[in-house]
């Protein structure tokens, strides 16, 4: 069977609009002409670094800056598969992740040098301005990218809270894109501004629509309220991605004001959004579209366009034009079930996760471990994210992962997870302790910063003399939900 492969994107779409806009920050701009220059030049110094490598993988630590844009299409030309370490993460789960994937070098924003400083003598580190130093090597180009190679990888929790590194391919990206382009259309004159950080599918996606479109990208390195709310206003921009929370407070600064005309979609995902937000945006005629994916689908699989974001509120609508879902529900079980999920942006796989692949994958369907229904005319509504994942602020966080951390601290007894309702965050991660001894909350707020990014970490942390657990001795972590809301347990601070 013939592999099938495309003409390599930025180098085609350099060649096919070479003079229209491809990034900018504030700044700075570039054209795809120029950012293909910008993107060999430093290919060329990259080289001179990996040229001597075997492994296919090459690790990076960015923000959401152009030269970290510059990187990633580099390691493209290079022909290597990109890691994306998030740089929220705490040491052991960058060294997990690092070891996991064998990387051998890892290259990071200047701002990482001391995040990165427990690297080994097995992993070559190399900053922004080392990189930008070293003297360049000429490569041989690629001229096309095959659709089942692996572009990039990021790490993913799952449901089991075992980290697992989703192996996305070019074909993934690219079938990704088109389904996305195939429902909110494309315009020469489209520009997308990118907050969200690109380590995650949601900035990185935006940067593979960009070559496949030709469209703008208008980078911004943090969310500033000010300023966002400024270009939405201005004219300048015509799509943004968003989580419920960033829109929250888009809302709240935009005050009496209203967006461009030209502003035609604000992409919501992250979970369905409040009744309160979604009025205030009809109210002042923000064309807001739901969605629903993940990292294993490359970004969005299923998306609710404006016209239903009242009449099917609390939906994530209905599945690209390449991808199919259906709801697989257990004996006895009503409409609900989980949700599974197919297509052409689906992931093959987990790198090294045998186990992990042979339960998620069945007859080309993905299990996503959520749970959902479809209701009579075809729109999905998720009622679990991966049963008990909490979203805060637009971030995954697992219990699992968290509970692990957390029975594994020095006079932990038990331990449970759950998130709570958070005006400002949307959810939180609650602790919920059995404890022995004289353990204090400090002792367990210290043993979770050596472990877990400041966004896992609990909130809040109850102590109880007992965990819900069914006959056979599972959690209930909906019922510590519970609890809480009913006002049974309560912090003591």
């Amino acid at each position: 069977m013939t592999t099938q492969e495309l003409p390599n994107w930025l180098k085609q779409r350099a060649f096919l609009t070479p003079d229209r806009m491809a990034l900018s920050n504030g700044d700075v701009e570039f054209t795809f002409g120029e950012l293909w220059e910008k993107v060999i030049s430093i290919g060329e110094q990259l080289h001179t670094i990996v040229k001597h490598s075997s492994h296919p993988f090459l690790g990076i630590m960015i923000k959401n800056k152009v030269e970290s844009v510059f990187l990633v299409h580099a390691i493209q030309q290079l022909g290597f598969t990109t890691v994306l370490l998030n740089n929220k993460l705490s040491e052991n789960e960058l060294t997990f992740q690092i070891q996991d994937m064998g990387l051998s070098t890892v290259i990071y924003d200047d701002e990482f040098a001391g995040k990165l400083d427990f690297l080994g003598d097995d992993v070559v580190g190399v900053s922004f301005s080392q990189l930008f130093d070293t003297a360049p090597t000429i490569f041989d180009g690629k001229d096309h990218f095959q659709l089942d190679q692996a572009c990039s990888v990021m790490y993913t929790s799952g449901t089991t809270g075992a980290p697992k590194g989703v192996l996305q391919s070019y074909g993934n990206h690219w079938w990704s894109a088109i389904g996305s382009a195939l429902n909110l259309g494309i315009n020469e004159n489209d520009t997308w501004l990118c907050s969200v950080p690109l380590f995650h599918i949601s900035g990185y996606s935006i940067l593979m629509r960009s070559v496949i479109y030709g469209m703008n990208v208008r980078l911004f390195e943090t969310f500033d309220v000010e300023g966002i709310n400024c270009e939405l206003t201005s004219g300048k921009v015509t799509i943004m991605s968003v989580v419920s929370n960033m829109l929250s407070r888009l809302m709240k600064g935009l005050g009496d004001e209203t967006y461009h005309p030209s502003f035609r979609c604000m992409l919501l995902g992250g979970g369905p959004a409040p009744l309160p937000l979604l009025q205030k945006c009809k109210e002042k005629g923000v064309p807001v579209f739901q969605t629903y994916g993940m990292t294993e689908t490359a970004s969005q699989i299923v998306t609710l366009s404006p016209e239903y974001s009242m009449s099917k509120l609390g939906s994530a609508g209905k599945p690209l034009f390449p991808s199919e879902l259906m709801i697989k529900r257990e004996e006895g079980a009503n409409q609900e079930g989980e949700i599974l999920v197919k297509g052409p942006n689906v992931t093959n796989g987990y790198y090294r996760r045998e186990e992990a692949n042979a339960r998620s994958f069945e007859s080309g369907w993905f299990h996503t471990g959520d749970i959902g229904y479809v209701d009579e005319d075809g729109f999905l509504f998720v009622l679990d994210r991966r049963s008990d994942l909490i979203i805060s602020g637009g971030e995954n966080v697992y219990p699992a992962e968290l509970e692990s951390v957390l029975l594994s601290c020095d006079g932990v007894e038990d331990a449970g997870v759950t998130g709570i309702t958070s005006d400002e965050w949307g959810q939180i991660p609650c602790a919920f302790i059995v404890k022995k001894d004289h353990l204090t909350k400090e002792e367990i707020i210290a043993h979770c910063k050596k472990n877990l990014a400041s966004y896992k970490r609990p909130k809040k942390i109850v102590f109880v003399d007992e965990l819900p657990r069914n006959a056979s001795n599972k959690l209930l972590r909906r019922v510590l939900r519970e609890q809480w809301e009913k006002g049974m347990v309560a912090d003591e601070d």
